[in-house]
């Protein structure tokens, strides 16, 4: 027992003797880790304290921009024919820390106090919403699978997994999507509008009342575009974006360089495209201070932006009003149904301005018009036609700047021409099978189509001409003629201040008959701007300069009116017609006696008070107009270019009147011609009764004459001294 007794003892000493070892160790482990720790603290408050207190107060700064008012359209005389109207709008900034989700919550607080339109959501658009609101929903759905997809292939791919049943949405929860549909457009600090088409004063109360609830959520005023003219020149003025469209997706990556947002309004079309960066001002610009934790935290205006500036055009609006009455009224007079489109351009030919661009079509079945009559302003630009022996005197100069004439020597026979295998071809003036000598001065007079076939004959290198023989002229004939007329801007792009503009239509085969019928205006196609564009060369001794619509570019006034002058257009010099000044005033003669002459085909202006010189043409052409049973009827174009005074040219007229019964007499474009003149030198086309005084007399380069020089003019109007196949515009 006590031996027992003893061992046990024993054996307890020995164990209390190690628990004292185990807490002393255990207390050194605590000393030490606590040690490490204060070491630890003070070293990051100590050493590092400035660079961490740095770090918890960074902030960030961010650059948004605002949109301006565009710049507004005026007339020639300073009156509005693109304006814009003001209107109260509903806007959202989004901000850094907003999320879809909260943006979906702020939705749905502004879907109680405005209504939005509904039609245009999609199913995408209620896919967004439903993904927005039910995140953790659509992770649930997600399979593993799915890791392996990045930003936006793995949201289309979850977007697939959103059932049909779950967007089951009622109109009133419609109205909550449109409206986050555009809030969520906006990207970090940007600004989107909400509503602005019927933004009610109760919707305005109600919005006002509950700002501080809304985040991001604001009232302005915004813009629209207005036409206080109406459809005056409407196909040709253009149109803007609205901010649901947003930038054309095939120019996006060009505006957004251009520091463009995506939901900008642009010009899209015609006039408000070309002139886009003169119209759409400059952003105001807005720097945003943020916080570590996307709070914003101060925002700062460095700069107030500034509005569009205004455009002067070179139209008058009342005498453009007169030319498109004439223009309708011509219209109604031709034969129906083929006969269904007429053009009209007139031009100052020493600068350039357009005076009036006018176009008008049928309606088609289903189209919206006005007592069955549609604007066609944008056919004079884009639609091209045969015109016949217009042309002509574009074929004589040809041949004077090849060589194959001189003033001594161009007397050539007018006769029957006939060749192997072919039919008489035959002048109009002509038809029993005369020999008649012509200079080219009486064969502009007579208009004789021999005369010009016989100069293609020289210029493909065929100078004499037997009866019932070979036809043996070089093909380059067709590039001869096309680069001479292309001097003229037949054929090429005039230059005019559009975006786009058709160039006509060039005859494709290289068979050497139809080098004929090309010399007086029956091969290729050419617009009715181009006609004018010609003619407009001529006129000026040869030097073509680009027609255009914009005069100026003014600033706006402190009290919102057409203010000063900020850039003036120059005319623009395309080039000059490499023949001398003594053939071109020879021709210039030949087109005079058009118009004088005994023999003239216009010899009726003889009777006018203002001395005009030009050139008639008929072109016999197929039909190729909207209606499919009629394609490829015979038919006629009357054309009709010419200008005035003809010792000091200030406008040139062409009239265009395609598709007129074959067998009808062509008589209608001169006439139609000759109301244009006499309404520009005649009559006061003045609401008033009288010419408004111009309230713009910056002077400004605005006509090139013949030498080459610039001549200014302090008024910004003009004149107070008052195979036929289209392409485009069907």
């Amino acid at each position: 027992m006590n031996i027992s007794n003893r061992l046990r003892d024993h054996r307890n000493d020995k164990r209390r003797s190690h628990i004292p070892f185990r807490l002393n160790l255990l207390f050194l482990i605590v000393f030490i880790s606590f040690s490490l720790l204060i070491i630890r603290l003070s070293y990051l408050q100590i050493v590092k304290g400035t660079e961490f207190t740095a770090l918890v107060e960074r902030t960030e700064t961010t650059e948004s921009s605002i949109s301006v008012p565009r710049g507004l359209i005026y007339d020639a005389k300073g009156r509005v024919m693109v304006g814009n109207e003001p209107k109260l709008s509903i806007i959202y900034t989004r901000a850094m820390d907003h999320s879809p989700a909260k943006i979906a919550g702020i939705a749905k607080d502004l879907a109680q106090l405005i209504t939005v339109d509904i039609k245009g959501l999609t199913k995408r658009d209620l896919k967004d919403y439903w993904a927005a609101t039910h995140e953790t929903e659509l992770q649930k759905r997600t399979p593993a699978s799915f890791n392996r997809l990045t930003g936006s292939k793995l949201y289309l791919e979850q977007l697939k997994l959103v059932k049909d049943k779950d967007i089951l949405y009622s109109d009133k929860e419609k109205n909550v999507i449109a409206i986050f549909k555009k809030m969520a457009a906006a990207y970090s600090l940007s600004t989107v509008t909400v509503k602005n088409d019927g933004v009610t004063n109760e919707e305005v109360a109600l919005v006002n009342e509950r700002l501080s609830r809304l985040d991001g959520v604001n009232v302005a005023t915004d813009w629209t575009r207005r036409y206080p003219e109406g459809n005056l020149l409407r196909t040709l003025l253009g149109n803007v974006t609205q901010e649901s469209t947003g930038l054309p997706r095939d120019k996006m990556k060009e505006y957004l360089n251009k520091g463009y947002s995506l939901n900008d309004r642009i010009g899209n079309s015609y006039i408000e495209e070309q002139y886009e960066s003169v119209l759409s001002g400059t952003k105001k610009k807005i720097i945003n201070t943020t916080s570590n934790t996307q709070d914003v935290v101060d925002q700062k205006e460095v700069y107030q932006g500034k509005k569009g500036d205004n455009l002067v055009l070179s139209i008058d609006m009342n005498f453009q009003k007169r030319v498109e009455e004439i223009t309708e009224e011509t219209l109604r007079q031709l034969p129906k149904p083929l006969a269904d489109r007429a053009y009209i351009v007139a031009m100052n030919p020493k600068n350039g301005d357009l005076l009036a661009v006018a176009g008008k079509r049928m309606a088609r079945e289903g189209e919206e018009s006005e007592n069955g009559i549609v604007d066609d302003a944008l056919g004079a630009i884009n639609s091209s036609f045969g015109m016949g022996s217009s042309i002509k005197a574009a074929t004589v100069l040809a041949a004077y700047m090849d060589g194959v004439i001189t003033p001594d020597k161009n007397t050539i026979t007018d006769e029957a021409i006939v060749f192997q295998g072919s039919k008489p071809k035959t002048s109009v003036f002509n038809r029993d099978g005369g020999k008649i000598p012509l200079t080219d001065i009486q064969a502009l007079e007579r208009s004789s189509n021999v005369y010009m076939m016989r100069l293609a004959m020289m210029m493909g290198g065929q100078s004499n001409y037997e009866p019932g023989g070979l036809l043996d002229i070089n093909p380059t004939v067709f590039d001869k003629l096309r680069n001479y007329y292309a001097q003229f801007g037949l054929g090429v792009k005039t230059g005019v201040d559009l975006p786009m503009e058709s160039t006509g239509f060039k005859g494709v085969s290289r068979e050497t008959f139809y080098a004929l019928d090309f010399s007086y205006g029956q091969y290729d196609l050419y617009t009715p701007l181009q006609l004018a564009s010609y003619m407009s060369t001529i006129a000026n001794d040869g030097v073509r300069v680009s027609p255009r619509f914009v005069r100026s570019i003014r600033g706006t006034d402190k009290n919102g009116n057409l203010g000063a002058l900020e850039t003036p257009v120059a005319p623009t010099v395309m080039n000059h017609i490499q023949c001398s000044k003594a053939i071109i005033e020879h021709v210039q003669n030949g087109l005079y006696q058009v118009t004088h002459g005994a023999n003239g085909t216009a010899n009726e202006f003889a009777a006018f008070n203002i001395p005009v010189a030009g050139k008639t043409g008929t072109a016999e052409a197929f039909y190729d107009g909207p209606i499919e049973a009629e394609k490829g009827r015979n038919v006629i174009n009357s054309t009709f270019v010419g200008y005035a005074p003809y010792n000091n040219p200030e406008i040139v007229v062409a009239v265009v009147l395609p598709y007129q019964n074959a067998s009808g007499e062509d008589v209608l474009a001169k006439k139609v011609a000759l109301r244009v003149f006499d309404l520009y030198f005649n009559k006061r086309w003045d609401q008033t009764g009288e010419d408004t005084p111009n309230p713009l007399e910056t002077p400004q380069p605005n006509q090139v004459n013949g030498r080459g020089e610039d001549n200014l003019n302090p008024s910004l109007t003009n004149g107070s001294n008052p195979s036929a196949n289209q392409t485009n515009g069907q």
